[in-house]
């Protein structure tokens, strides 16, 4: 659609016109970013901010995603109106960290508050959670827009994306293909430009597949660098030193943001059962 005027594109933005966005994106850009550059003296952070590059990742979404089935779950409302609210902040010079304004999704394992963390099993599909996991607690604080969630394969457990609830994510180099898993829907929706950086879990290569598969970048780090509190539909006191959460992104620079911005301990260190300590000589 042509839109005669920017007055026009603006109204039919306000009603969730997408395509008015990306309109108003292209019409307006340079201006934007010439102002961003001036207060922020950084080229990275003018070409980020905030509410181009959600517009952007929403586009993509609409796109891709009903062929590729990588995001299951938004809340774009709120995305948006946090976005506004960030480049507010933007133009009184204040930022909330380094990922300011970055729009992004993270694994279905994580919880969210007010959203559903099922691990693609149907008896878990009414499971909503009331807290946010550690990881994307630290997400937010570093100033980025979570505003989705990616598929996995049930439970986890697969070198595939599929489950009853959300259905079959595919591969988006060749849709007859599986994306890998279990981070497989993290890994499609980086590659198709739905988000700009992903949080996933791994114990079996479930970061590494994926990423490999995708074309992504991906890190399995070591057990216990980064909290996996609130990657669980029941919360207990132990983890497993096989499986740990890890960053997802397009390239080597974006992925060490994400992991230095998500790396650290809760305050209750704990052991789990399956860590084992080997014999000492008698």
């Amino acid at each position: 659609m042509v839109y005669k005027s920017l007055e026009d594109a603006v109204k039919a933005a306000k009603k969730n016109d997408q395509r008015a966005f990306g309109f108003l994106y292209d019409e307006c850009w340079d201006y934007i970013y010439g102002y961003l550059l001036k207060i922020s003296k950084d080229e990275r952070i003018a070409e980020e901010l905030s509410l181009k590059t959600l517009s952007k990742a929403f586009d993509n979404i609409d796109k891709f995603n009903p062929e590729i089935n990588a995001v299951i779950w938004q809340d774009r409302e709120t995305a948006k109106e946090l976005a506004f609210q960030m480049d507010k902040e933007v133009e009184r010079g204040e930022f909330r960290g380094p990922l300011h304004g970055i729009p992004m999704t993270v694994k279905e394992s994580f919880n969210i508050s007010g959203a559903p963390t099922t691990w693609g099993d149907p008896e878990n599909k009414n499971n909503i959670a009331e807290t946010d996991s550690d990881a994307v607690h630290r997400l937010r604080n570093a100033g980025a827009i979570v505003f989705g969630k990616t598929n996995v394969p049930l439970n986890l457990v697969e070198w595939q994306t599929f489950n009853e609830i959300y259905g079959t994510t595919n591969n988006p180099w060749d849709v007859t293909r599986t994306p890998g898993g279990s981070s497989g829907g993290s890994a499609a929706a980086l590659s198709t430009g739905m988000t700009a950086l992903e949080v996933g879990s791994d114990a079996g290569s479930s970061i590494r597949n994926p990423a490999h598969y995708c074309g992504v970048f991906g890190m399995k780090p070591t057990f216990k660098v980064v909290s996996s509190k609130g990657q669980s539909i029941y919360e207990s006191n132990s983890e497993s030193d096989i499986s740990v959460v890890g960053p997802l992104a397009r390239t080597a620079e974006d992925l060490k943001l994400a992991f230095e911005t998500i790396e650290g301990l809760r305050s209750i260190e704990t052991v789990s059962y399956t860590h084992l300590t080997l014999p000492t000589k008698a």
